[in-house]
């Protein structure tokens, strides 16, 4: 056989591979995702675990995290708007605390410039006091607040956050004004807790998960979750169970890029669809506590938009929005 038609063979079996094999032997792509919060809080902690799950069932060839700090995590939005365009190998790891936090700092970006993918995990929250605190219980809390409002210091994430929508609604019940809560901003949990640990705050917020080590330990006093039902194995009560009709969930989730098509969005939906059905994830979510609040493509749109409405209510009615 001649070098033609040698080649001319090659070429025919090439055109004869079916759609399928062609896709196998296509690699799976690298991801670049950004968590716009620092070392160690609760996106730092999704982009990460979606990094590993990825990494270890193999489903891409590579997952770079990069934390951009700043203003809620609408530093890292902005960055993500402007840097990623039409990228599908790009991904943003967001929640609740950035549909606050771009009210919040009037941010000249918003969610309605990217492509939502999927909302992952909802982490009900904890209100916790160090161990030396003098308050034994919600009620001993709650009374502090109600005397002196301004003396009580709340350590936790991004203004206008989740954690700062706790913090306000639990001052509103105590009776006190909303608007005076005293907050203390950190970009990451790990300075949150740091700032417990050292007495320099009164209290702090954040998801079960980030504190359970230190609660255990004894080192940290649980005083309620926010959730509305208790957490499986954890004896901490619920606000709702204590009579306060409070209930605040911390849900995260990933966005893809702006500009991208609707094959690549297609895509990428199936990557995490896959992801999240794999015992990987599973085994992940129970070790950090975290609960399946998995929802994806049109019905997470719908529901962001409804939770953006739903947030600037609740920002208006404390103060922490004019």
């Amino acid at each position: 056989m001649t070098i033609g038609r040698i080649f001319a063979a090659g070429l025919l079996a090439a055109m004869a591979m079916t759609p399928e094999l062609a896709t196998a032997q296509t690699p799976p792509q690298e991801l670049k995702i950004i968590a716009p919060a620092g070392p160690g809080g609760g996106w730092d902690g999704a982009a990460r675990s979606i990094q590993q799950v990825l990494t270890e069932t193999k489903a891409v060839r590579g997952v770079q995290v990069t934390n951009v700090t700043g203003a809620g995590g609408t530093i890292g939005l902005a960055q993500f708007i402007n840097g990623a365009k039409g990228d599908p190998n790009q991904l943003l790891v967001n929640g609740i605390t950035m549909v606050g936090a771009i009210l919040t700092n009037k941010s000249p970006v918003t969610l309605d410039q990217v492509t939502p993918l999927a909302r992952l995990t909802g982490d009900p929250l904890v209100i916790v006091v160090p161990e030396t605190s003098p308050h034994k219980s919600m009620k001993d809390f709650l009374a502090a607040i109600t005397s002196d409002v301004a003396r009580v210091t709340w350590a936790g994430g991004s203004a206008g956050g989740a954690d700062h929508i706790l913090a306000a609604l639990v001052t509103k019940v105590a009776g006190a004004d909303a608007g005076k809560v005293n907050y203390v901003a950190f970009s990451g949990g790990g300075e949150a807790l740091a700032a417990m640990l050292g007495g320099r705050v009164t209290a702090g917020v954040s998801g079960y998960g980030e504190f359970e080590g230190q609660i255990k330990a004894g080192k940290l006093r649980a005083l309620a979750i926010s959730s509305g039902k208790r957490l499986d194995g954890v004896d901490v009560p619920t606000l709702k169970e204590l009579g306060y009709d409070v209930e605040v969930v911390n849900w995260r989730a990933v966005m893809a890029a702006p500009g991208i098509n609707a094959q690549q969005k297609a895509q990428l939906t199936k990557l995490f669809d896959t992801m999240v059905a794999s015992g990987e994830w599973k085994a992940l979510l129970k070790a950090r506590g975290w609960d399946d609040y998995y929802l994806a493509g049109e019905p997470f749109a719908a529901f962001l938009r409804k939770e953006q409405v739903r947030v600037g209510d609740i920002l208006r009615t404390i103060g922490l929005v004019k």
